[in-house]
C-alpha cells in the first residue's frame, strides 16, 4: 500500500511517520508513505499558497492551484487516480470500519488543510471522501492525517506481526477491548484475575469476551445498539 500526504508541514508528518511500529514497517517497506510540500507547486515568487475568501469573512483560504499541481505530480505515474482524502471538520467522522475498508486500497492521497481551509473547486475535482477524525476543529489537517495514516498502517499485511494483534482490540469486534494484565501477579495489593494464570484457553477467552461486553455496555453503550441491530 501507498500512502501520500500532500501538507504545509511534511517535517512535522515525517517525524511522526518514522517513529515506532509504523516507522520500522516503512523502513521494512511493508508501507509505502510520503509527503508532499504543497508550497513546492506554488507558482508565486513567494511561495504563497493561500489568498483572502470571496465575499469577505475571517482569515485565508488555501488555493487550488498549488494542491492540484502537487496532486497530477505525484499522482502521473500511477495506474489509476488513487482515492482521495480530505482532512476536514465537516468529513464523516473516521472509525475502525473505515480504517479497515481504507487499509485494503492500492493508493491513497491526503489533501492536508490549513486556515480557513481549501478552495472548494479541488475538492469537487479531486476529493473522493472528506473525512474527520471527531467533533472539534484543529489549525490544520496534519494531525488528523496522521492518525487516519496510523490506523490504516497498522492493518495492512506485515506492519503487525499477525491479525491478532488488532482483530481482538477495540471497535475491530464491534466491542472495546478487555483489560490487560502483565507481571507481576500482584501489585500494590491487586491480583490479576485468576482466570488468566489457569492456562484454560476456552474460559479465558469467555472471560476476554464477557469483560468486553461489560466494558462496552459501561462506557458505549450505543456500540452494543449497533452491534446487535447489524447481527438482525
Amino acid at each position: 500500500m501507498r500512502i501520500d500526504i500532500a501538507t504545509l508541514f511534511p517535517d512535522m508528518c515525517e517525524t511522526v511517520l518514522n517513529e515506532s511500529i509504523v516507522g520500522r514497517a516503512r523502513r521494512a517497506k511493508k508501507i509505502e508513505l510520503h509527503c508532499h510540500q504543497i508550497r513546492d507547486y506554488s507558482t508565486d515568487k513567494h511561495r504563497r499558497v493561500d489568498d483572502t475568501p470571496y465575499g469577505g469573512g475571517m482569515g485565508m483560504v488555501m488555493q487550488a492551484e498549488p494542491i492540484y499541481r502537487c496532486f497530477l505530480s505525484v499522482t502521473e505515474s500511477f495506474p489509476e487516480k488513487p482515492y482521495t482524502i480530505y482532512m476536514s471538520p465537516k468529513g464523516t467522522v473516521f472509525t475502525q470500519q473505515k480504517a479497515v475498508e481504507l487499509s485494503r486500497m492500492e493508493n491513497i492521497f491526503i489533501i492536508c488543510g490549513h486556515y480557513e481551509g481549501v478552495d472548494q473547486r479541488v475538492i469537487d475535482k479531486i476529493v473522493d471522501e472528506e473525512i474527520s477524525i471527531g467533533d472539534y476543529v484543529l489549525t490544520g489537517g496534519e494531525l488528523p492525517a496522521l492518525v487516519l495514516t496510523d490506523a490504516v498502517a497498522r492493518m495492512c499485511e506485515g506492519v503487525l506481526s499477525s491479525d491478532e494483534c488488532f482483530r481482538e482490540e477495540s471497535h475491530f469486534s464491534g466491542l472495546l477491548e478487555y483489560p490487560h494484565y502483565t507481571r507481576p501477579e500482584v501489585w500494590e495489593g491487586e491480583k490479576v484475575p485468576d482466570v488468566l494464570l489457569t492456562g484454560h484457553h476456552k474460559n479465558i477467552e469467555e472471560y476476554r469476551h464477557n469483560e468486553a461486553v461489560r466494558i462496552t455496555k459501561e462506557r458505549r453503550p450505543d456500540l452494543l445498539n449497533n452491534l446487535e441491530n447489524n447481527h438482525n
